[in-house]
């Protein structure tokens, strides 16, 4: 029983030695075979693209064209300026022929070229204003024009005949929008001797000018900018100066029966002061009309200055020099 099992292992060894051997022969052959197969043939790549290396186009190589020297360089010396620069544009430092230099630098070196700077892009130019341009400019409006009014050519003809001198200013910035609200101002100047005025008139309309009057210059002076428009305000300046000239010659029915005591300003033709110094310089004469001696202009301007203004060192020394002379007292 033992030998036979024995036999037995013996003929299992070699029947499993022999199917593996077969099964490593088998899978070296097949190795080798695959490896042949693509050593043939070639490294397949992966194309994504939808159409075929053929109908690739070659990509366009474009080709810069010289960069071209500076206009001014090419410019004559007898060039129409007006064509160059005709209207108002920012600075090129290719067409102006000027070496213009603007900016700041370290202590010793140059102000920057006019190439590449940004300081001469920022500020306004007038290159559209030379003086050719402008004389072109105004023969160009010469056919527009009237000739100057005769009788106006000195300006003391024009203040004489247009007394009324209106003021507006016009504003230039750079904003989105061109409006400006203080462009909408108009100022009214005007002579007061150029009114025509009684004394009840004159003192009325002072009085409803109020600050407006400067006495030193004799200018009255109307600001006008409630209105939205400048066109409102000018026509709101003049009906205002209309107004207050108009209704300084109305007489109330109670001014007729004001006093001497009720006045608002002192008068020396109307107060008894003039009585006095007219009895004083003709006191001892016979009283007769022909002959009497009245106060001069100086001495009662005087009176009225001390009393309107009040005492001050100008209308005292003024009053003295005054009362001196209607007393032919000398110093």
């Amino acid at each position: 029983m033992s030998l036979l099992t024995r036999l037995l292992e013996r003929n299992l060894r070699n029947s499993g030695a022999g199917a593996r051997r077969l099964y490593s022969n088998h899978a070296e052959e097949e190795s080798s075979a695959t490896k042949h197969e693509f050593a043939d043939e070639e490294f397949r790549v992966l194309n994504l693209r939808s159409t075929s290396q053929a109908t690739q186009q070659k990509r366009k190589v474009f080709k810069k064209e010289p960069v071209q020297p500076p206009r001014h360089q090419k410019m004559a010396t007898d060039q129409d300026w007006s064509a160059v620069w005709p209207g108002p544009r920012t600075f090129q430092p290719s067409v102006v022929p000027l070496p213009l230099r603007q900016g700041y630098t370290e202590k010793g070196a140059p102000p920057p070229s006019k190439f590449a700077n940004a300081e001469l892009m920022k500020i306004p130019n007038f290159l559209h204003l030379t003086p050719p341009a402008i004389r072109q400019q105004c023969e160009a409006l010469k056919k527009f024009c009237t000739p100057w009014p005769k009788g106006l050519e000195t300006l003391e003809n024009c203040e004489k005949r247009f007394p009324i001198e209106i003021k507006s200013t016009d504003y230039c910035h750079a904003l989105p929008t061109i409006r400006n609200p203080e462009a909408r101002r108009v100022t009214l100047n005007i002579k007061l001797s150029d009114l025509k005025f009684d004394a009840h008139a004159k003192d009325k309309f002072l009085r409803l000018v109020g600050d407006r009057y400067n006495p030193n210059t004799g200018i009255l002076t109307i600001v006008a900018d409630r209105c939205p428009l400048r066109k409102q305000n000018y026509d709101y300046a003049m009906y205002l100066l209309t107004a207050c000239y108009h209704e300084s010659f109305v007489t109330e029915s109670w001014e007729s029966s004001k006093s001497e005591a009720d006045m608002e300003y002192y008068s020396f033709e109307r107060n008894k002061s003039k009585q006095s110094a007219e009895a004083i310089i003709n006191w001892g004469q016979p009283v007769e009309e022909a002959k009497k001696l009245n106060a001069d202009h100086g001495f009662a301007q005087s009176v009225e200055q001390l009393i309107n203004e009040g005492e001050n060192v100008y209308n005292l020394g003024k009053y003295k020099e005054e009362v001196l002379k209607l007393l032919n007292i000398s110093k």
